[in-house]
């Protein structure tokens, strides 16, 4: 049985990569989770495989644990479809997303075909493993309530798709945390600016018409 040797490389970090050599006859859900094997992550999110061109233009897209969405369009199940039915080039390449609600993009290159197998081993094999994954919750503003999948998720999703950054969190308390205090500050420095200018002080301009302002007349 040939087997394929795939380079697994993160998208946005060059220094990690993997190699994983699996069957000809094994499918994209064997691959995908044995990315994730190498990784450390847990596969059970939504991702799909493209099919890609040399620029990792996304082409024909292969789901795993597809939304409604992607179930009306009947794209193909990772599950249902083997590697060998789309390899048709000796350095074929898919752009892989893993996990659409926080995605980390890969690029899995075929370096070579393997004609015999390994005795003794169980493939997918990852053969080669370089550089330390990235957490696989580390671009969420909070990890461990991610990772612990708790109700609040939406509210993640929410500040993820805002583009979000943990940086600005400072910024964003100056805004909410202005109390009374602040109110009340503001309203001295507001008389404040009256009294400047002779308006802030009622005995200065006394009503004339007032009783008693003309007794001695």
């Amino acid at each position: 049985m040939a087997l394929y040797r795939f380079r697994v490389t993160f998208e946005d970090y060059d220094d990690v990569s993997r190699d994983i050599d699996v069957k000809s006859n094994q499918t994209f859900e064997d691959l995908h989770k044995a990315i994730h094997q190498s990784t450390g992550y847990n596969p059970e999110f939504s991702s799909s495989f493209y099919i890609s061109n040399d620029q990792w233009m996304k082409g024909e897209e292969i789901t795993y644990l597809p939304n409604q969405k992607r179930i009306d369009r009947k794209i193909p199940l990772m599950e249902k479809i083997k590697l060998s039915s789309f390899i048709d080039d000796p350095h074929q390449k898919f752009y892989y997303t893993f996990n659409f609600d926080r995605p980390f993009d890969f690029h899995v290159e075929l370096m070579k075909i393997i004609l015999d197998e390994t005795p003794g081993t169980t493939y997918p094999a990852v053969v080669r493993s370089v550089g330390e994954a990235p957490k696989q919750f580390g671009n969420v503003f909070n990890p461990e309530a991610a990772a612990a999948a708790d109700p609040g998720e939406e509210e993640f999703d929410f500040l993820h798709e805002l583009a979000y950054n943990p940086e600005d969190a400072e910024d964003f308390t100056e805004v909410t945390d202005t109390g009374v205090d602040d109110v009340e500050e503001k309203k001295v420095e507001e008389e404040g600016e009256e009294d400047e200018f002779g308006f802030g002080e009622d005995e200065e301009f006394e009503d004339e018409d007032k009783p008693g302002r003309h007794d001695d007349y």
